[in-house]
Formats: structure tokens, sequence, C-alpha cells
């Protein structure tokens, strides 16, 4: 198949690799423009266009998708199908119904649960058993189109945002190429999503992270995994920025406000919640390094009763 490739992180790029691997012809990658970073100012490569130089593929960075200049260039290039990995923008119909077999859409949930944006983030918050993969046909809605494939993940009791990325960004590159084997040969059936069964998760951002000890410790926990290692869970400690890498629930009890330590040991950092305990075992003090809480306390004595706030004081 022609295809023309459309992404833009690095969750995008172990499929566009598989796509190559697999002997389609990408005729074009996509991806969005290049943005200043750092201090500098210097401009970066998205994930994407890194891996499609390193391919020596024909790379396209438009501004806004839907413009005629650039829809152009895509009907002189006459894909056979486009497919999209988390590229960031949204698609003009005219672009949607171009191709021979039409967008393609990998989507790292099991639609039509955790539609729209951070599904995998929120699946380890949510304490979901399975995620996994879907892919399905493109059309105007957000994540609403037929379903083509799908391949369920099972989560591990300690996954982390950063682990489970890792696993369905390999489950989307391999289902990616079954699906276009079988829109070939013409064998995979499309079926339309069931709409009462339809979540939809936002889009996460630093604030997010900023942890509410009244809630659960349980649900605390599946927080700091799921944001881990974006974009973090953190809290305040004497006025600095805490950042919490990992912990564990205990079975200890107390009467202390949520958010109170009221033991810091070995163990880890002992921390009152709205129901239950939550120990600390790696975290990151603002200006550190990221540490075991165990080394951490080696320089850094924590009186009982310190209360973690949720801003700096």
């Amino acid at each position: 198949m022609k295809v023309v490739f459309m992404g833009t992180p690095d969750f995008s790029v172990a499929t566009l690799k598989a796509i190559v691997e697999a002997g389609h012809e990408v005729a074009a990658v996509v991806t969005q423009p290049d943005k200043p970073k750092g201090r500098g100012g210097a401009m970066s490569f998205s994930d994407v266009k890194q891996a499609a130089i390193e391919l020596g593929l024909l790379v396209l960075q438009p501004k806004r998708a839907r413009d005629e200049e650039f829809v152009n260039e895509l009907r002189k290039i006459n894909p056979d199908v486009i497919v999209v990995v988390a590229f960031g923008q949204i698609l003009s119909k005219e672009i949607l119904d171009m191709p021979k077999y039409g967008c393609v859409n990998v989507h790292a949930s099991l639609l039509p649960k955790y539609r729209g944006a951070s599904p995998i983030q929120w699946a380890v918050i949510d304490g979901c058993e399975y995620s996994g993969v879907t892919t399905m046909m493109m059309n105007e809605g957000i994540d609403t189109g037929d379903i083509l494939l799908v391949e369920k993940v099972k989560l591990d009791s300690k996954e982390t945002g950063g682990s489970l990325f890792d696993k369905l960004s390999g489950v989307g590159a391999a289902l990616l190429v079954k699906t276009l084997d079988e829109l070939e040969k013409g064998t995979v059936k499309p079926v339309k999503q069931n709409e009462t069964e339809a979540t939809h998760v936002k889009m996460l951002d630093k604030s997010f992270g900023n942890i509410d000890f009244s809630m659960e410790a349980a649900r605390i926990e599946r927080l700091i995994r799921g944001l881990n290692p974006w974009p973090s869970a953190y809290t305040f400690l004497n006025g600095k920025t805490l950042k919490v890498w990992k912990c564990k629930v205990s079975t200890e009890k107390t009467d202390a406000v949520p958010g109170t330590i009221f033991l810091a040991d070995k163990e880890g950092i002992h921390t009152a919640c709205g129901e239950g305990v939550l120990i600390l075992t790696e975290i990151q003090l603002e200006g550190k390094k990221r540490m075991e809480t165990e080394a951490f306390l080696r320089g850094y004595h924590i009186e009982n009763g310190i209360v973690f706030t949720d801003h700096k004081e």
C-alpha cells in the first residue's frame, strides 16, 4: 500500500517503523511543526520527524492540516490509506474521504471506553484490569469511527503510565500492520461503536498531579503510578515541591489530618489520607535528584506532624 503516516510523539514511532518494515510504501510522514525548546529557544523536532529523517522519508509539517495547500499536496500523493497515530490535529472531511481505504487511527484504549486524550494514564488511574489498542476507521467525530481490530493488554499491579505506554506502543504497531493487511484483503469487518458504553477522558496537565491527600490512599497510589513519568504527581514540603514517584498503601491506622506525616523511617514517609495511609518510597525534592526515600531521609530530617500542602507557602 501507498501510505501517508500522521503522528507526532514517541508513541507513534513504533507504528511508523513497523509500516516500513512490513514493506509498505510510506510516501510522506506528516507531523506537527517544530517548536522552540529550552532556555535557548532552539527549534526541536518531534519524535516522529526524527524517526522519519533517519528512515529517509519525506516529512510534511503543516500548521493546519485543513489548509487547502496541504490538502492539495495530499491529493497529489494520492495515498491508498492514511494512518494516524497521535497526530494532534483534526482532519477535514475532505482528507478523511480521500484515500481508497480511508483514514485508520491507532487509539490506545479499548474503544468506546476512554475516547479522547490521555487514555493510557487514565487506565492506570482508574485501576483497570485491562487496557489495549483499537484500530478504527476515522470519521469527523473524536474517536467515534467504526472499530476494525482490537488487542487487549492486562495491566500489572505496579503498572505505571510509562510502562503501559511502552507496552501499547508495541502492540499498536503490530495491530496496525495486521489491520492494513486485512483492509487490503477485504477480510476486516468494521463494527460500529456502542455509544451507550462510551466514556471520554480529558487531556492531563501538570496541575492534575497536585496530590489531594483527602482522597483514599488506594486512589492516590494509582494516581501516582498513572502520572509516572508525566506529568508526575507532587505535593509541597516546607515550601518546596516534592515529586512522588513511588509509594505503597499501608494497613496502618491513624486519626491524623489527611496530608500529615506521622512517621518517617527506613520504610518511607508514612502519610495520613482521607481513607487509609500511604507510604512514600521514592521521591524528588525540588532542586534534588530522584531517590529512594530511605536515602533521602539520611540527609533530610522530617519532624512528625508536618503536613503536606497543596501550594508553595
